[in-house]
This record gives C-alpha cells, sequence and structure tokens, in this order.
C-alpha cells in the first residue's frame, strides 16, 4: 500500500455503516461541481478529490471529515478509490479520459455543465435532478432546486432597489491580464437570472475567456468590476502601483468588489454563493455611496 493510501485510510475506516434498511449507494466523484452537489443534497461521497483546495476554492458546502481524499483531479490516486469501495463514480466531461480505468472499479456516469456558449445553469438543474433520481432523494433535489430560485429572486428584488449597474466578473491572473466570465459561465448565468447586466458582451470559448489584457477593461468605464479570488497577492500589490490601473473610470470611482472564493465550475451551490456575496457587496457599496 502506497503513503498516500495509508493517509486516506482512517476517514475510509470511519465512513458510517449503515442503519436499518437499504444502505444509501456508495458514491464517489473527481468533479467539484458534483461534489458540492453531493454534499448540498446531505449525501456526502465516500471519496472525492482535491479536498484541501476544495474547501479553500468552493469553501461551501463544507466537506465531513469521512470523505477520503482522491488527490489531484488529473491524476486521482486509484488505489484510494478502490479501497473507497464505491458503487457508482459521477464524472463530469473534463474527465472521459479517465473513464476506462474507473469503469474497472465502478460504473461511471458523466455530466456536461460547461460547453461553449451555452448557458450552464439549466446543465446544473438537470444534474441536480439527475442525482436525485439515481440515489433515492429526488424529493430533496426537487427542493433544493426551488430553493436556488427563491435564492436567486430575493436577490433579484434586493438589487431593484439599487438601480445596479453592469458587472464584469474576472479572475485576476497577474498586473496585467485578467479571465473575464460572460454568458456562458456560472457567474453569467445568475448575473442575468438575478437582474445584473454582464459588462463582457464579446463570446467566451469555455465560460471564461483568458488571458485578456487589463487594458479591455477601459471598454466598459461605467460598470463595477468583480473580482474572484484567488488573487496574486503581486499582482495585488502591483495594481495598486499602475498608472493604467488607477486611471481606470471604475476604479477612480470606487467600482470595484472582491468577493469571496467560488468555484468557477460549479453547479447550483456555486450560483447561489456567487448571487448571494454579489448581492451583499452591491448593498454595501450601495450604503458606503449614500453615506
Amino acid at each position: 500500500m502506497t503513503r498516500r493510501a495509508m493517509l486516506a485510510l482512517p476517514a475510509l475506516l470511519g465512513l458510517a455503516s449503515p442503519g436499518r434498511g437499504q444502505a444509501p449507494l456508495r458514491v464517489a466523484t473527481i468533479d467539484w461541481a458534483v461534489l458540492e452537489t453531493l454534499l448540498a443534497l446531505g449525501r456526502p461521497p465516500v471519496a472525492a478529490t482535491e479536498l484541501v483546495q476544495f474547501r479553500e476554492v468552493a469553501v461551501e458546502p463544507p466537506v465531513p471529515e469521512s470523505v477520503a481524499d482522491l488527490g489531484l483531479r488529473g491524476t486521482v490516486n486509484y488505489e484510494v478509490l478502490q479501497l473507497a469501495r464505491p458503487e457508482l463514480i459521477y464524472i463530469s466531461h473534463f474527465y472521459e479520459s479517465s473513464v476506462p480505468r474507473l469503469r474497472l472499479i465502478a460504473p461511471v456516469e458523466s455530466f456536461t455543465l460547461y460547453a461553449p456558449g451555452v448557458d450552464p445553469f439549466p446543465a446544473a438543474e438537470a444534474m441536480t435532478r439527475a442525482i436525485g433520481a439515481r440515489l433515492g432523494i429526488a424529493e430533496r433535489a426537487g427542493r433544493y432546486i426551488a430553493e436556488t430560485q427563491a435564492e436567486l429572486d430575493a436577490c433579484r428584488q434586493r438589487l431593484q432597489a439599487l438601480d445596479a449597474l453592469p458587472v464584469i466578473p474576472i479572475n485576476l491572473g497577474d498586473a496585467r491580464h485578467f479571465r473575464v466570465f460572460g454568458a456562458d459561465s456560472m457567474f453569467g448565468a445568475v448575473l442575468a437570472r438575478i437582474g445584473i447586466a454582464n459588462a463582457w458582451t464579446e463570446p467566451t470559448n469555455y465560460s471564461a475567456m483568458a488571458p485578456v489584457g487589463l487594458e479591455e477593461l477601459a471598454r466598459v468605464p461605467e460598470a463595477w468590476i468583480v473580482m474572484i479570488p484567488p488573487v496574486p497577492a503581486d499582482a495585488s500589490r502591483l495594481l495598486g502601483r499602475s498608472a493604467f490601473w488607477n486611471a481606470l473610470p471604475n476604479v477612480r470611482a470606487g467600482r470595484v468588489l472582491t468577493l469571496g472564493s467560488i468555484d468557477p465550475y460549479g453547479g447550483l451551490p456555486a450560483a447561489r454563493r456567487f448571487a448571494r456575496l454579489l448581492t451583499a457587496a452591491l448593498e454595501r457599496a450601495g450604503a458606503a455611496k449614500r453615506d
């Protein structure tokens, strides 16, 4: 047994034993959108990938200690996966190349949430329903979808009172380049549903366009610049000294917001987190402006 497998054993041995009745299906996943959906539905997988980073990037829902860490999404620890004894493995189309090897351990089911030019929100809803049906918790999944819509509707109503300007959601790569999230990103899909215009109207090739030069921000002078972490420390430091950055109308007017970390390739839980954090940030900015 490898050292990585031995380190995962405590979590595997600590899995709750099934109670009376039929035991829940033992599910593993190597995709974060699936992981957060399983957690939100109250069905944690027996194993998943990059849990330390997931807790830092996705933040929520919380991951129980009982979930075994399979290592990197691109180089899954198959030994730990086999020790977890999954009866079903969920993936997304990002990991189709791993299917032949994964099928040696358990049946594999795949979802496609993100595709160029396609709104990912309906796909995230469909995935949630499919997981609910497969795991025997269809009612719970339907309730979560309804709660998601209700939360987005509430955010929309709160934002209507602000008469909010368009938003350009970005992720800084360095002090001169950023990724911008268009209509085919989950961030773009949420903006449309909460009644905020996405200032970036150009096509994006796979839910985000990268790298984009900082000078492109001059094309959207009225927009709120919304930065999604992680923000490289050196980028923050250099931006503060950048004459171009400080000359941008958005920056001069104080229309820059930094949200908490959110998984840009998440499912409905990520959509709800983005809507909640953005709405709160815009409300705070509006209150500060009135003061």
